[in-house]
């Protein structure tokens, strides 16, 4: 298992839809700018130069949409991706 460290956030990526929610079919481009995943692992928070920790805004199991130049590209096993990315570059947290 990998820990993130520092403001750094581990991703499962999900499958994108092809459709949205008002039936609008999106072209392969449009998916692929914004990227959704389920948070796997979440690192202990930014340190200011007074050394607080400030922690991350998000938590294991929280579903999340990121831009598509995020973070860096982790691995791929078993037909999955992973990313680690910092926690600003999250853009929302997906409510359901």
């Amino acid at each position: 298992m990998i820990k993130p460290v520092g403001d750094r956030v581990l991703i499962q990526l999900t499958e994108q839809d092809e459709k949205t929610s008002g039936g609008i079919i999106l072209s392969a481009g449009a998916q692929d700018k914004i990227k959704t995943g389920i948070v796997l692992g979440v690192g202990e928070g930014r340190t200011t130069n007074e050394g607080t920790v400030i922690p991350c805004s998000v938590k294991e199991g929280d579903k999340v949409l990121f831009g598509q130049y995020s973070g860096m590209d982790l691995w791929e096993q078993d037909g999955e991706d992973y990313y680690i990315i910092a926690d600003k570059e999250i853009r929302a947290v997906i409510e359901d």
